[in-house]
């Protein structure tokens, strides 16, 4: 009954109207005029909020697989990863056009001078190749392994956006700061896994090569 729950396409429609409600909120506030006296910080802090939330979201559902022991939750992994990218557009596109009005020198100064707009904006661009390369088509021809080592570049946007978020404000950290701890505790869990398999993986390439003492390293052959 669960594995029929995940795979539902009802389960899926409904997420991806779940991971609507921010924009619909922003929507709302500004049809009722609620997005208080500076609609434009307002409007850049919410969409910078909900980029950063979706990213550590989308690095949560492989470690919730396996704490649920439910694996069809990885399908859903991609969608979310393409709605951080879908705030993180809406919260650029405010600065850019509500913020700095198209004004590229402007821009291109804040982006040189302001160490924070700096890191937000390689963030951003670390997110595009991976919003690019998000289909199974891409899978092909990337080769299921260098995908998988590009999609790990994740974990650096997500960094660079903890960092933006940090530099930026101006008293309270305490948002950054949990935002940190979250990013930190999945990122030692991948760690983990990693040296955890580390051992399996050298004992595999072990046994290979003795069994075909012939045969060149994979790595040798790639």
């Amino acid at each position: 009954m669960t594995k029929k729950f995940w795979l539902s396409r009802w389960t899926r429609a409904l997420v991806f109207l779940l991971c609507l409600i921010p924009l619909g909120n922003l929507i709302w506030r500004f049809e009722h005029q609620q997005l208080t006296a500076n609609p434009i910080e307002f409007i850049t802090h919410r969409t910078g909020d909900w980029t950063l939330r979706f990213l550590l979201i989308t690095l949560t559902i492989t470690p919730l697989r396996t704490i649920i022991n439910q694996p069809q939750v990885i399908r859903f992994r991609r969608m979310l990863g393409l709605y951080a990218f879908f705030y993180g557009s809406l919260h650029l596109a405010t600065w850019v056009y509500l913020d700095k009005n198209f004004d590229v020198q402007d821009m291109l100064a804040d982006v040189m001078k302001r160490r924070f707009i700096t890191i937000g904006m390689f963030g951003l661009l670390t997110m595009l190749p991976l919003a690019i390369t998000s289909t199974a088509g891409w899978v092909r021809r990337l080769g299921y392994n260098r995908w998988q080592v590009l999609h790990r570049t994740i974990y650096v946007t997500a960094l660079a956006g903890v960092i933006h978020y940090y530099w930026g404000v101006k008293s309270d950290i305490r948002l950054p700061l949990l935002y940190s701890g979250i990013l930190a505790v999945l990122l030692a869990w991948r760690i983990a896994i990693a040296l955890r398999a580390s051992p399996a993986v050298t004992a595999q390439r072990t046994s290979t090569r003795s069994t075909h003492p012939l045969r060149p390293p994979a790595d040798a052959r790639e």
